[in-house]
């Protein structure tokens, strides 16, 4: 059956990511990524990384391929395309849709003074009031920086965009951006809703340089001629969707409304969760954008109703767990472990573990504290206190940064997560609901899946969110324990006293 299937990619910094959705089932039908090994990130200083955006075309067209064959699909059989990609990057292309230097990516960090010079000389209340953060490290201040150090680039840039954008852009032969992403890079004022002019002057960049906004949600442009004769697709396919990678992983959660809550816990952790009104943390310990949905029209809602996305990252997240499971436990599994750790009572004895050692914590404005443990007694503490002191540490970061949220208006009351990582251990899932008060969900999805889903909701395949992830698979629900609360907040409790007393 022709218009069959729904097509997603992933940009991430490693690979690209294809995944093809039956329409029907809402199942995903075959997925891939390209290259097998990590992508390259150029570092040419400390502090730099850059990728090169052709690269991500050629890794799309490998993952496109790969996808194809295996669910023996044909052109005719793709409905739309959704995106989804790293976030944050800044790639500037000129009159001929030509990159003009590679991406500044993400993790590059050169822009950081470019980003505090204007926070402090336009003000902290202007700043937050307006782009709800701090300039920061993000695409605007990238911008400022190849504008002031790279002139002769500058002067030939036609459009500015971040890598999903130029993905989109390379299908279609159109330039074209979403209110969401801008966001992300500082361009998008709240309180005038529109792009922010009082940044650009004072960077002094030209307007004309942003693209075209387009909805997340929508026909944004369809696959060219040239792209089809490429890559193998339809000319005219809808490119109906597009979302960061954050945003897009709360997406193929169902995480679109007011208090629900899309976590990972990788290497590092991410909680991102909605808000249903315009708020920022006055500290910048969280960062917030616009969600996908945000200024739709939404049943029940006023037509533009506001959904922004708050974003809290833990640095030490999976990264400590590894490290405890190296250099603590290396001649057993990680599912030992965990079964080590929970022959240990909750608090681990008095044990506690300050997790924060992979890099300044943006969370505890940006101090570097490291990793410390607490509380040992040597005549009766063991290795199994430390694991679970470990994994309580990482659950309590997430706990205080949730806290942040909170104090923004958010009510958390359900957390939604893929069943991979972290969330893999009953421990840490225990100790999350039971802190949190939140019952967690987990799921079976990924980021390029839930973009086709994406582009099934901008192309009106489906009607809605709630349609579209209809089929997705519950794997598992664990809820708060009221009859342990006491203990899990107590802990909490000498866990946050023993932060205040590091900080």
């Amino acid at each position: 059956m022709a218009n069959n299937y729904l097509l997603g990619f992933d940009v991430g910094t490693s690979s690209v990511k294809a995944s093809l959705v039956q329409v029907e089932s809402g199942k995903c039908v075959a997925s891939a990524f390209y290259p097998k090994t990590e992508a390259p990130i150029t570092a040419l200083r400390d502090g730099w990384a850059e990728q090169d955006p052709q690269m991500w075309w050629d890794n799309a067209k490998e993952a496109l391929r790969m996808v194809m064959a295996e669910a023996d699909a044909q052109a005719d059989d793709i409905a739309a395309i959704g995106i989804s990609y790293q976030m944050h990057g800044l790639v500037c292309v000129d009159k001929n849709l030509k990159a003009l230097r590679p991406s500044i990516i993400w993790c590059d960090s050169r822009a950081v003074p470019y980003g505090e010079r204007a926070f402090h000389d336009l003000g902290a209340e202007r700043c937050l009031g307006h782009l709800l953060n701090s300039p920061g490290n993000f695409t605007a201040a990238k911008l400022a920086w190849v504008k002031e150090n790279e002139p002769e680039v500058y002067e030939k840039i036609y459009k500015v965009m971040l890598p999903g954008d130029y993905l989109a852009m390379r299908l279609s032969g159109v330039a074209n951006t979403t209110v969401s992403g801008l966001s992300e890079g500082m361009f998008w004022d709240f309180k005038e809703n529109q792009v922010a002019q009082f940044l650009l002057d004072y960077y002094g960049i030209d307007r004309s340089l942003i693209a075209d906004i387009v909805p997340s949600f929508g026909i944004q442009s369809v696959v060219s001629a040239e792209a089809a004769a490429e890559l193998g697709l339809k000319a005219g396919t809808p490119i109906a969707y597009r979302g960061g990678d954050q945003p897009n992983n709360a997406l193929s959660l169902n995480v679109m409304n007011p208090g629900e809550i899309a976590a990972t816990a990788g290497t590092s952790g991410v909680v991102y969760g909605v808000l249903g009104q315009v708020g920022y943390d006055p500290k910048s310990r969280v960062n917030t954008f616009a969600h996908v949905n945000h200024g739709m029209a939404l049943q029940g809602e006023p037509a533009t109703a506001t959904r922004l996305g708050v974003l809290l990252c833990i640095n030490g997240t999976g990264i400590l767990n590894a490290w405890t499971h190296r250099n603590i436990t290396p001649d057993i599994s990680y599912a030992q472990m965990n079964d080590l750790a929970a022959q240990v009572p909750i608090g681990s004895d008095g044990v506690r573990v300050i997790p924060f050692g992979n890099g300044a914590e943006r969370v505890l404005e940006n101090k570097e504290v490291g990793c410390s443990i607490h509380g040992v007694n040597f005549n009766k503490h063991s290795k199994a206190h430390l694991v679970r002191a470990a994994q309580e540490g990482i659950v309590f970061s997430f706990c205080y940064g949730m806290e942040v949220m909170q104090q923004m208006g958010m009510d958390i009351q359900k957390i939604h997560a893929g069943r991979a990582n972290m969330f893999l251990s009953p421990l840490f899932r225990d100790t999350l609901a039971g802190v949190s008060g939140a019952t967690i969900e987990l799921y079976d999805t990924d980021g390029a899946a839930g973009a086709a889903k994406g582009a099934g909701i901008g192309a009106d395949i489906y009607r809605d969110a709630d349609e579209a992830f209809a089929t997705l698979e519950k794997l598992d629900v664990i809820e708060p324990s009221e009859i342990h609360r006491a203990a899990y907040m107590e802990a909490y409790a000498r866990w946050k006293e023993t932060l205040n007393a590091v900080l």
